[in-house]
């Protein structure tokens, strides 16, 4: 079988050099708008093409890569552990086609390579305070960049989850977790913040308030310098997000521990108070994949990001 033709028999289809068969691009976008789309016929519809067409398809991806990709059923489609690193891999492949594509066309022009869309993702207090600098003097530098910027929660796979998955060409997020990063990212550190305590301003016993938390704090490393304090309540209160931990203390709710992003939006309404040298520190950086980070607008991005928070 040539390679790069779909498989239509059992085993593992073999290239002309006897290694797995080679996948074509329309055959990852259609792993792709499968993933996407969540069924066969809403990929169909999405590409244009025949349901029959894009199951085709899929099999023969299948018997190339020698794994199942989509759980079948009647509600659609979803991806297998397999799926998800295929269709990861697709996304992330495609994407360099894009880049290819826009890099070449620059310099064949004589004119600024460094152009077309570049996809970042970063949760909240990183996309207000971190990202605005730097991305301005990126599109002063090379004007032909168009950033795209999603606001991603840091729970679960998080914003690296997002680069991994082949959503965002490069992430920024909190670094040194303990659920580490995907393999196969790269990262750096950006910036080190220290936690403080804010409290609502002029509060006489402030460490007699109770706690307040927000979801994307809890899985941080900071928790077990929080259970070694004897002040900290355990009994906390939950918010949405940073923001409306702030908004909350300033209106006498409470008292939270919280890293210096989130505390450049504190108002009059809150006192912050320093937690010494051995108070926790997060750590805050760029996660991207070795791909991207060969391509000159994500290069050029963490020079600015470095330059900007350095």
């Amino acid at each position: 079988m040539p390679a790069g033709a779909v498989g239509s028999g059992s085993g593992e289809s073999r290239g002309a050099r006897g290694g797995p068969a080679e996948l074509l691009p329309q055959e990852l976008r259609i792993l792709v708008a499968v993933a996407d789309s969540g069924g066969f016929s809403a990929a169909a519809a999405a590409l244009g093409l025949t349901q029959s067409a894009v199951s085709h398809s899929v099999r023969g991806s299948e018997t190339k890569l020698g794994a199942v990709l989509f759980e079948r059923g009647r509600g659609g489609a979803s991806p297998t552990a397999a799926g998800e690193r295929a269709v990861g891999h697709a996304r992330r492949i495609l994407r360099l086609y894009e880049v290819m594509g826009a890099e070449v066309r620059g310099a064949g022009r004589g004119a600024d390579p460094v152009e077309g869309v570049l996809r970042i993702a970063a949760f909240r207090s990183a996309a207000l305070h971190l990202l605005p600098p730097a991305l301005e003097r990126l599109t002063a530098r090379h004007p032909g960049i168009r950033p795209e910027v999603r606001v991603v929660r840091e729970i679960g796979p998080g914003t690296a989850g997002e680069v991994a998955a082949g959503r965002a060409d490069l992430g920024i997020a909190t670094l040194g977790v303990a659920q580490g990063l995907p393999p196969g990212l790269l990262s750096g550190v950006l910036v080190e913040e220290a936690y403080s305590l804010v409290h609502p301003a002029g509060h006489p016993e402030p460490r007699t308030l109770p706690l307040m938390d927000w979801d994307e704090n809890c899985g941080s490393y900071t928790r077990a310098w929080w259970l070694e304090q004897d002040w900290i309540p355990r009994a906390t209160v939950k918010a949405e997000d940073d923001a409306m931990v702030l908004t909350m203390v300033g209106r006498g709710l409470g008292m939270a521990i919280m890293p210096e992003l989130s505390l450049r939006e504190a108002t009059e309404a809150v006192d912050i108070t320093c937690l010494g040298p051995e108070g926790p520190v997060r750590r805050v950086g760029y996660v991207t994949t070795s791909e991207s980070a060969a391509t000159l607008a994500v290069r050029a991005l963490i020079r600015e990001l470095r330059s900007t928070n350095g």
